[in-house]
């Protein structure tokens, strides 16, 4: 019995000393592990005579009991020990302000909200959105859209071209959208209705042109297209775009080699201040061009000049966002300076909506 009680006195000082959860669990492990002084006493039973086994059974079970209480309660008080600790080095300023959701932080490139809006504005008139491949042939970025041999948008000083196939075919990147055009003619019976935006690439590169940009190029194919249905889709395009209830718009002669008649449009601003604006004042500003298509287009497409007809036209959608929202260098559009994406940039849930506002 004197060795039971020394043994608990022993125990239970290990159990007081024990300055952790670490601690505490090794003092436990030593008293109740499977070689435990405890559990090695206990296998002594065994070799007792019964009187031996009446007095030392309870004795030992009482130590067991009595040493595992003391390792619960001191484990409790370790706990609490624990919590207060890590109160005290974790604490928080509840007076700071609020750190910002990813979608709060985050910001959509303006290039991406300006082709949202320009969906929103078409969809609502019954267009519907055309891509096509970057990658083109000579056929269709050129051949098809009437550009002559010789034609000075050929050259490579003006075109991103591939090496030559075997063949001697020369793949390019597309320097514009109108091969989606032609494709489109060529699998879908008119009435046509789509607008085209995407990537082009030209070999030109300053504070206003960069050698990948984004253009919007439109489609209507019918038997009754005309120029005044042309005029009013664009009037009410750079109405909704810009964002204001009247604006005058000035179409002059030009030419382009897809088009006939083709026209330069200009609209209607002010220049007098520190910003652009569109809808007043008395100045003009070129914005895009269009046309009537050529009726050696549609032959090409397969459609008949005699019975179709169509008008097209085509904007810098980069040049666009830079008109509208202030933007003063188109190159700042693509390094990826996370200080110009939050300044410029959009809140990711605001989905430009034509009764909500496109840029609200």
């Amino acid at each position: 019995m004197t060795d039971v009680n020394a043994l608990e006195t022993e125990i239970l000082a290990a159990i007081d000393a024990a300055a952790d959860e670490a601690a505490l669990e090794a003092v436990r492990v030593g008293a109740l592990g499977k070689k435990g002084t405890i559990s090695e006493k206990m296998k002594t039973l065994g070799g007792m005579s019964a009187e031996e086994r009446q007095v030392m059974g309870p004795a030992l079970n009482g130590l067991k009991s009595a040493v595992t209480d003391a390792i619960a309660a001191r484990r409790q008080v370790l706990k609490r020990a624990a919590i207060e600790e890590r109160l005290k080095t974790e604490t928080v300023d509840v007076t700071l302000p609020v750190r910002a959701s990813p979608a709060e932080a985050g910001r959509i490139h303006p290039i991406s909200q300006v082709v949202d809006e320009i969906t929103a504005i078409f969809s609502d008139m019954g267009f519907a959105i055309a891509e096509g491949p970057d990658i083109e042939t000579d056929y269709y970025n050129f051949t098809a859209l009437n550009f002559p041999e010789g034609h000075p948008a050929r050259e490579m000083h003006d075109t991103f071209f591939f090496n030559e196939k075997e063949e001697g075919e020369r793949m390019l990147l597309r320097t514009h959208t109108s091969p989606v055009q032609i494709r489109t003619m060529e699998n879908q019976k008119p009435p046509i209705r789509i607008v085209i935006p995407g990537k082009t690439y030209r070999c030109d590169s300053d504070a206003t042109h960069s050698p990948m940009f984004h253009q919007l190029e439109g489609l209507v194919i019918d038997k009754s297209a005309n120029v005044a249905n042309l005029k009013w889709v664009l009037e009410e395009f750079c109405k909704s775009f810009f964002e204001v209830d009247q604006l005058k718009m000035r179409f002059r002669p030009s030419f382009f080699p897809f088009t006939e008649p083709s026209l330069e449009v200009d609209i209607q601003c002010d220049r007098s201040g520190t910003e652009v604006k569109f809808g007043e004042g008395g100045d003009w500003m070129e914005i895009l061009g269009c046309g009537m298509v050529h009726p050696n287009v549609l032959r090409l497409s397969g459609l008949d000049p005699d019975v179709y007809q169509g008008f097209a036209w085509g904007i810098g959608i980069d040049r666009i966002a830079m008109l509208k929202y202030g933007m003063p260098d188109l190159r700042a559009f693509f390094d990826a300076d996370a200080r110009w994406i939050a300044h410029y940039g959009f809140r990711p849930l605001d989905i430009p909506t034509l009764f909500g506002g496109l840029s609200s």
